[in-house]
Formats: structure tokens, sequence, C-alpha cells
């Protein structure tokens, strides 16, 4: 059997995102064992493990900042201590706006490599030569600036829907894919995205929040949306994840 590291995936923000993350990393892990020519077997995935804890809204604590039970941080430290705990070497977290406190995470757990989605999705932008993008995101995500810092220092130009459009997006996400209602959130969705690529002249868009692949359909052809590139963030982030579980056997 190849040598694999023990890796770890934060979610629970939502569940279904969560899950969905798992999958991506399962699906990652096939795709580096035919790189690295390992025949894909069940005994050839790494052990890894996929906390699902509740935590408060990420957007809603970036909006009333301060301490209380509203904040998201010592949920997702008590879950990373069970992952640190289970031998993870390296944690992706499963959602976008909870990397507003990646740095609060990392600092606790130094011995853990906590990858950033943000830049993971810049780094691989830029490698293939994009210079602009739109981002569809949640108002925290916005608020915090994640992907603006990210995409800036890789020479990446983010542009952002108007006020009303970001609304909407977050309508889809709490009134679509967390409550099931995936046909509302792909409306909401969708008619966000045609908007900023045609006022921005646009050929890519970062679905900067996983619930929104969940109703979209990240990389696949949908109406009204013709020829642009969705790129779905928690797919390059299970990448990177499962680059971290097979170094060892590179």
């Amino acid at each position: 059997m190849n040598r694999t590291r023990v890796v770890g995936i934060l979610g629970g923000m939502g569940p279904a995102a969560g899950a969905d993350f798992a999958r991506l990393f399962v699906q990652a892990c096939a795709d580096r064992m035919r790189v690295l020519q390992i025949p894909v077997s069940d005994q050839a995935f790494p052990e890894h493990w996929l906390a699902q804890v509740p935590v408060p809204d990420r957007s809603t604590a970036l909006e009333s900042p301060g301490l209380g039970g509203h904040q998201p941080l010592e949920p997702m430290l008590q879950a990373m201590g069970k992952l640190a705990a289970l031998g993870a070497t390296a944690v992706a977290v499963a959602c976008n706006t909870a990397h507003a406190w990646h740095g609060a995470l990392q600092e606790r757990f130094p011995q853990l490599e906590v990858l950033h989605v943000a830049r993971e999705v810049a780094h691989t932008l830029a490698g293939r030569g994009v210079k602009e993008v739109g981002l569809l995101a949640t108002a925290g995500t916005y608020r915090a600036g994640l992907y603006d810092q990210a995409l800036r220092q890789a020479g990446l130009q983010c542009h952002i829907p108007e006020p009303e459009e970001r609304e909407r997006l977050m309508h889809g996400i709490y009134h679509g894919v967390k409550v099931g209602n995936m046909a509302l959130a792909h409306d909401c969705f969708a008619g966000v995205a045609e908007a900023l690529a045609r006022r921005h002249g646009l050929s890519t868009l970062v679905l900067g929040c996983t619930e929104i692949p969940l109703a979209l359909g990240a990389q696949r052809v949908v109406a009204g949306l013709d020829g642009l590139d969705l790129i779905d963030p928690a797919l390059l982030l299970a990448r990177a994840l499962a680059r971290r579980a097979y170094a060892t056997a590179a």
C-alpha cells in the first residue's frame, strides 16, 4: 500500500456543503492516484475525517463583531482540535466565509496546515492566465475581502455584483439551498451571474460560496451562461487537500 497522510475536513457550514466537499475530495483522490500511477482501490484512499458541527452563521457574525454565542470561532476551534487529535496533518474548511477566521485557526493549530480556499483559487486562475473574474459570494465573504486580497496578490482583478444583486444571492442561499428549494436558488444565482458577466465582459466567474455550486452547477452549461467558465472553489480546495494527502507518495 502507498503511504498517505491523514487529512481532515471541517464542515457543517452547512452540512450539505460539507458532505458534498467530502464527495469532491474522494473524486480528487481518485484523480490524484491516476496521476501518480497508483491503482485506484478502496485501500489506496487516505484516512480522512469529516467534522460536521453546528457553527453560528458566518456572515451574521461578521456583521455583528464582538464576543458572544453568535461567533463561529469557538465551535470551529473545537472541531479542529478533534481533527488534530485524530492525526490530521492538513485541514480544508468547507466554507468560504469561514476563512475570515483562517488566521486564528492556523495560529491555534500550528502543527496543521489549514488550507486557504481563496489562495488556492487565485493560484490556479493565475496559472491559467486569467486576468479578470467575477465573484458570487456571501455578504460575509464580500465584507471580509477574502477573494479581493488573494486575487489581487495574484495579479487578477475581481468584480462583484451590485448591492441588490448581492441581496439576491443571499436570498438564494438562505431561502433556496439551505431549505432545499434548489429551483429558487438556481434562479437567484443564474440571474446575478448573467448580469455580472455581461456588465463587465467576463468569461470566468468564481462561485465563492459552497452553497452556490450545489444549485448552479459549477463548470456545466447553464441556461444564459453559455461560454462562461464557472469555477467551484470547493473543487480546487478538494484537489489541494488530495495533493497533501498523497504528498509522501509522489
